[in-house]
Parts: structure tokens; C-alpha cells; sequence
């Protein structure tokens, strides 16, 4: 939706709210928007019989596609009872605007503040927007009292009783962002790692590798290959799941990770169900973590290796989002070959008298696949090598 449609019946008083308006200041299309009326719920539904409510919470109506909910008290009241200083924003249908008393300054000077001092610790899941915001929004920096407010709500423990289906809607609004690292760095600063995402909680303090290999801790390596990742969101997903084996490593070998793939796939299936996320982030996160490591050093694998490679990712419907993480985590160009070699494995046939024969006849496919690869992998050398 691109333009918002006010509702006809003008008896009460209707202001476009929140981040539609901050993003028209920003000079950026709304992606939805959202309505608060100054009137009782039961008013507003009887003026628009259209209208009906919605969701668990009895104030949310829905009209023509679009949400409107009361105020809280008056104007002025309901802005400061908002998230964020820059979402504490309304408009009129004559297009005048009214503002929260720092929203404006903040816009200008692209800060995310807390709209009051217990904006917070009134809703907890305030937290994770603040998260996904500094995602959508890379420009603008956490304030100070963010933080702060942040570190509170964790050590008071409420993090714990929201909804896992509110924090990973607002998760994966953040994988779709233009820095989603963002994400992990700001729940890092304020302390609000753990419940949700505590298998990261201590990867601040964990090396990434040995040198030359890595300079800086884990969660600075997952920030990195989320944001060369950015563009696909379940890219991004595995991308923070691909190291998640390196939170068990064994101190006594740091800063190496031995068999860290291994490890990961059981956090990665964890923090998906823990999240409420779909069936296939679970997959996808455990794909990830056991097969990065494989995927860095492509051209130098075996053609039964490659084959096996190759079709579990493709089988999984995931070869986009694998071989971007792959190349993001790696640096290397990978995507044309691995494209190339599979579509050799594809062009094989199982002859007629090995079909149906359940077992045998998979094995006879890879052995085909294996041999056609093996070939093409050599007619390739001969010709680099003749040219």
C-alpha cells in the first residue's frame, strides 16, 4: 500500500500515527499504515459499520485493510506513552503534524530514544523493535537511555514472558533489513541477548579463529557475514546460525574450533523453534552450520564430496541463500561453480533397468552423478590447462 485512505466518516477525530509518519518525514514509502482515533472503540464501530476488530487485543479495529486504535488519553498523552521518540509522531487529515517534544530533533539528528522513562518496562518487546528499528534504520544511532532502559527490563527478568511469536516477528522484519546485524549488536549492548538468543550471549568473548583466519571475537564474525548476507533474509538466518557451534568449543583449544559444524546444528534447530520461526529456518539454520565449512573450500573437494554437497542443498531447496552465506563467510566467489557442477549432476538419468529398486537405485544415481562430475571437473583442468 502506497497512499493512505482515510476513512470517510469525518465526526471524530483520526490521525495517521507512528512510523508512517516518520518515514514520509524521512522521505521513504510506508510500508503500512496505522490509525489511532480520538474516540471509544465502540464509537469508531459504530460510525463504520465496515469495521470489526481484531487480533487478541479487543482496542485493535480493522477498516478497509487498515488498523486503527484509540488514544490513550489525549493526543499529546498517547505520543508519550509511545516506543520511541521518532514513532511518537501523528497527522491529521489536513495534513497537520504533531509531535512528540524530542521526536523531531531525534529525526533530524537520527537518534532511537525512548519516548518516556519507563517506555520499556511498559512493554518489554519494545526491546526487540528497538533491535529491528536499528536494522531498517542503519544511519541512526541507540541512545544512551535505550541502553540503559534495555539493561533494566533484562535484569528484571520480563524479556522472559513475551510472546515468542511477538520477539520473532520483530526478528524477522530485522532479516530483511539493510543491516540486520544490527540486530545482534544492539540486543549485545543492552544486554538482552538471553532468554531469546542466549546462544549467542557469550560469543562477544569467544575468538572467531586464529590468525590470519579471524582478528575478532564470534559475534563480530556473525555481524560481518549477516551483513554480506543482507538482501536475503533466510541468507541472514543461516548466517547467524553457521558458527553457533563455536559457543561449546572447548576453552582449552581457543582460539581454534574443531568439528565446530558438528556442534552447531542442534542450537541452530533450538533458536528456530525457540522463536516460533517456520520449519524451514530450522533446517536451513542446521544446513548452515553443518556444511559452511565444506562450502569454503569448494574447489578443492572430491567429486563424491561435491555431489554430496550439492544435492543435500539442493534437495533442501535452499542453494540461493547457502551459497550466499558461503561466499559471504568466506570471501570467495563460489556460487558459478558450485551453479555449473550442479547442473551436471542434474543432467543425469537413472538408466531404466535401476529404477525402483529403492536403495540401490540411489546409490546407482550417485555413483552416475559422481563419474559425469569427475569428467567435467577434468575436461575443465584440460582445458585451462591447454589455455
Amino acid at each position: 500500500m502506497s497512499v493512505a485512505r482515510w476513512p470517510q466518516e469525518g465526526r471524530i477525530a483520526v490521525y495517521l500515527v507512528g512510523g508512517a509518519v516518520r518515514d514520509r518525514l524521512l522521505g521513504r514509502t510506508p510500508r503500512e499504515y496505522d490509525f489511532a482515533f480520538d474516540a471509544d472503540g465502540e464509537t469508531f464501530l459504530r460510525l463504520h459499520p465496515r469495521a470489526r476488530r481484531v487480533g487478541r487485543s479487543v482496542s485493535v479495529i480493522l477498516l478497509d485493510g487498515q488498523e486503527y486504535m484509540p488514544l490513550q488519553g489525549t493526543l499529546e498523552e498517547d505520543l508519550r506513552r509511545r516506543d520511541l521518540t521518532v514513532n511518537a509522531l501523528a497527522e491529521d487529515r489536513e495534513g497537520r503534524l504533531y509531535a512528540h517534544p524530542e521526536a523531531l530533533s531525534d529525526i533530524a539528528g537520527c537518534v532511537l530514544r525512548p519516548a518516556s522513562p519507563t517506555s520499556f518496562a511498559d512493554d518489554p518487546v519494545r526491546v526487540f523493535r528497538l533491535a529491528r528499528m536499528a536494522c531498517e534504520l542503519p544511519s541512526f544511532t541507540v541512545h544512551d537511555e535505550a541502553v540503559a532502559q534495555m539493561r533494566a527490563v533484562a535484569a528484571s527478568g520480563r524479556l522472559e514472558g513475551i510472546p515468542a511469536e511477538r520477539v520473532g516477528r520483530e526478528f524477522m522484519k530485522a532479516l530483511a533489513a539493510p543491516r540486520p546485524s544490527c540486530w545482534l549488536g544492539t540486543l549485545a549492548e543492552g544486554g538482552c541477548l538471553s532468554p531469546w538468543f542466549r546462544e549467542v550471549e557469550a560469543a562477544e568473548d569467544i575468538p572467531a579463529g586464529p590468525l590470519p583466519y579471524h582478528a575478532g571475537s564470534v559475534l563480530a564474525h556473525l555481524m560481518d557475514v549477516m551483513d554480506a548476507s543482507a538482501g536475503d533474509p533466510l541468507a541472514v538466518w543461516m548466517a547467524l546460525c553457521h558458527d553457533l557451534g563455536k559457543m561449546e568449543t572447548d576453552p582449552a583449544i581457543l582460539p581454534h574450533h574443531y568439528g565446530h559444524e558438528k556442534r552447531g546444528a542442534e542450537p541452530a534447530v533450538r533458536l528456530a523453534r525457540r522463536l516460533s520461526l517456520p520449519a524451514r529456518y530450522a533446517e536451513a539454520g542446521a544446513l548452515a552450520s553443518e556444511l559452511h565449512m565444506k562450502a569454503g573450500i569448494y574447489e578443492t573437494l572430491r567429486p563424491g564430496t561435491r555431489c554430496d554437497l550439492l544435492m543435500r542443498v539442493h534437495n533442501a531447496g535452499l542453494d540461493g541463500p547457502f551459497w550466499a552465506l558461503a561466499e559471504a563467510d568466506s570471501g570467495h566467489t563460489l556460487r558459478p561453480l558450485a551453479e555449473e557442477d550442479l547442473r551436471v549432476l542434474l543432467d543425469v538419468s537413472l538408466p531404466a533397468e535401476w529404477r525402483d529398486r529403492g536403495k540401490a537405485s540411489g546409490e546407482r544415481l550417485r555413483a552416475l552423478r559422481c563419474q559425469a562430475l569427475a569428467a567435467a571437473i577434468g575436461r575443465r583442468k584440460g582445458e585451462a590447462d591447454n589455455g
